[in-house]
């Protein structure tokens, strides 16, 4: 006699079985979560995507790289935490948070370190920064690459910065931090720190001359309606870092973390480019309404931040790479 139940129970088990065969199947893929706080925009997003493609194809599948926009893992200092406790596997980070962890590199977010966007870009793919990247692998993170957060330049109310002589007086707006008080006084102007969100209006009153910043930013936020004069004195590039955790990428086959680690490097032009494309477009936002747009003889303010330069480079160390960096240009 045919035993109905056991026919069922059998059926169940086979399905059961042929449903985790699938589910293992599917879920082969090593899921790589990727923490960002810029919009799925933006030029860096755009690039941890196709290297993430490229990951994916050169292994076969068994990657799967997920980078999750607007700060949706927290803001960047979380996310760098959750990256040394394993929770997840990449994030970017502004330069600043890993000089807590070795003050070298301080270097590469120097004023004036950086004598325009191809030479930021050589030292970024050069190799000369491997030792620094991989110095924070004790912390539980190490560095795969530099991204370009471009340059920040002056923009003002009432005429274009053509060199030292034009800063006197003007008041302009920087972040909250000390040093970039001392940047605008090397740079002959004044630095006053105030919050994004102030920066227009304080601008349209005359509280402020102007602003620094980048061209994308200086578009996405209007500031050419009240600054429409935009100066390129590139005093300041600050690097972002796509760091990796250690854990994650020390469990990686020797194979798939040679590929990891070359298709970071070569993502590093792409990023550039991407960038770039994207001023260009800014650029011509803000001046079909009447911005202009001057290029500026940027030795004068080096020499005259050399020594604020100085003052920042405390360690043998630190002097060692910032030489190096400058040979490069």
């Amino acid at each position: 006699m045919i035993n109905v139940k056991k026919i069922k129970l059998a059926a169940i088990a086979l399905a059961i079985g042929s449903s985790l065969s699938f589910s293992t199947l599917v879920s082969a893929a090593t899921e790589i979560k990727v923490a960002f706080n810029q919009s799925d925009k933006h030029p860096q997003y755009i690039a941890l995507e196709d290297l993430g493609k490229k990951l994916s194809a050169e292994t076969d599948g068994r990657y799967e790289v997920k980078v999750y926009p607007n700060a949706l893992l927290g803001d960047q200092r979380a996310a760098l935490e959750l990256l040394q406790n394993g929770a997840i596997q990449m994030a970017m980070v502004a330069n600043p948070l890993a000089e807590n962890y070795d003050k070298s590199f301080r270097v590469i977010g120097l004023p004036y370190v950086y004598n325009g966007s191809s030479h930021q870009e050589t030292v970024f793919t050069s190799g000369v920064l491997d030792e620094l990247f991989s110095s924070t692998e004790k912390f539980g993170f190490e560095v795969l690459t530099a991204y370009t957060a471009g340059a920040r330049s002056m923009y003002t109310k009432n005429g274009p910065v053509k060199n030292i002589a034009d800063m006197k007086g003007q008041k302009i707006r920087v972040m909250q931090s000390d040093t970039m008080i001392k940047i605008l006084d090397c740079m002959g102007g004044t630095g006053v720190p105030m919050s994004q969100g102030e920066v227009y209006s304080a601008v349209q009153q005359g509280v402020l001359d102007g602003a620094e910043n980048n061209e994308i930013t200086y578009v996405d936020l209007k500031q050419y309606e009240v600054a429409p004069y935009f100066s390129a004195t590139r005093h300041l590039m600050m690097p972002d870092l796509l760091a990796v955790s250690s854990d994650f990428i020390s469990s990686m086959s020797d194979e798939d973390q040679a590929t990891l680690r070359r298709l970071a490097k070569e993502s590093t032009p792409n990023q550039f480019k991407l960038w770039s494309d994207r001023i260009e477009t800014a650029k011509k936002t803000a001046q079909d309404k009447g911005a202009t747009f001057n290029e500026v003889d940027i030795k004068p303010f080096q020499q005259s931040c050399q020594k604020l330069q100085a003052e920042l480079l405390e360690t043998p160390e630190q002097k060692a790479l910032f030489k190096k960096i400058v040979s490069m240009n």
